[in-house]
């Protein structure tokens, strides 16, 4: 079972020579076909002519070297691959994989978006140590950037508060979320959101846990928290419709890959 990855930016003297490589076509990811199932290409599915862009080093999984790059957009997808959204490829690729895919596509992105600097338009330069890009004009650095964000799994009398967002595409509920905005806490940010969404008052916010999530480059903090008080008013532009849902009596709501559905999912295991 492979379920030892490894973080990284600047591989060791083992790990210059890529073993499994993570392609981007159009933001879609490029997944082999075998008699099976599809696969994460690896060193034999792809030869350096097949690659078009730059190549980053983004870690290693069970001491294989992992490295991500992009196809130009004109460039055919090679030959016996397809191309999936990430989200249509976590049923192939599972957990892990699933965790590093959206690291490579949140490291691409990054190239392509500060290929030049923001604050005197100067075209930057690649960071040899570390993946970050700086101006060579006025000194700035680009990192990688990440949008933190909450999302709050509330109680109220063995119910639980789900909420279907009026731009979904899916029909699905979920639990409440929204970004951190600049000079507010976490836990600021949880009663914010809840407030200006329902219209509810919480109480008792416990951290619950953490997602990387590459759509397209936050990162998602888990809370759970107890009605305190207040009627649901829906935020009339974000959210359609909220309602409290006993753990017997779901309706829709997502699947496994999200810490959303981690959250419902410690609901409905605390009140079987």
């Amino acid at each position: 079972m492979i379920d030892d990855f490894k973080l990284g930016s600047l591989p060791s003297a083992d790990d210059r020579e890529p073993y499994f490589w993570f392609l981007f076509h159009k933001d879609k990811i490029l997944l082999k076909k075998t008699d099976e199932a599809y696969k994460i290409p690896d060193s034999m599915d792809v030869s350096a002519e097949d690659l078009v862009g730059k190549s980053f080093y983004i870690g290693s999984i069970d001491n294989n070297p992992c490295y991500a790059s992009r196809l130009l957009e004109e460039k055919t997808i090679l030959r016996g691959m397809e191309a999936f959204n990430l989200r249509q490829a976590y049923a192939e690729i599972g957990d892990v994989f699933f965790q590093i895919a959206g690291r490579a596509l949140q490291i691409v992105n990054w190239d392509e978006n500060h290929r030049f600097c923001g604050k005197c338009g100067e075209k930057t330069e690649d960071k040899i140590d570390e993946h970050a890009k700086i101006c060579p004009h006025c000194g700035l650095f680009f990192y990688p950037r990440l949008s933190p964000a909450i999302i709050v799994a509330i109680v109220k009398d063995n119910k639980i508060l789900l909420a279907k967002n009026k731009n979904s595409i899916t029909g699905f509920y979920s639990v409440l979320a929204g970004f951190v905005e600049a000079g507010e806490s976490l836990e600021e940010c949880v009663r914010r959101e809840v407030r200006e969404e329902v219209g509810i008052e919480i109480k008792n916010v416990e951290y619950f846990g953490s997602q990387p999530w590459p759509f397209p480059n936050s990162l998602m903090i888990g809370f759970t928290a107890e009605y305190d008080k207040g009627e649901i008013v829906l935020q009339e532009n974000e959210i359609q419709h909220a309602d409290w849902f006993e753990a017997g009596d779901m309706p829709q709501i997502p699947g496994s890959i999200s810490i959303s559905r981690k959250l419902i999912d410690w609901f409905i295991g605390n009140n079987k």
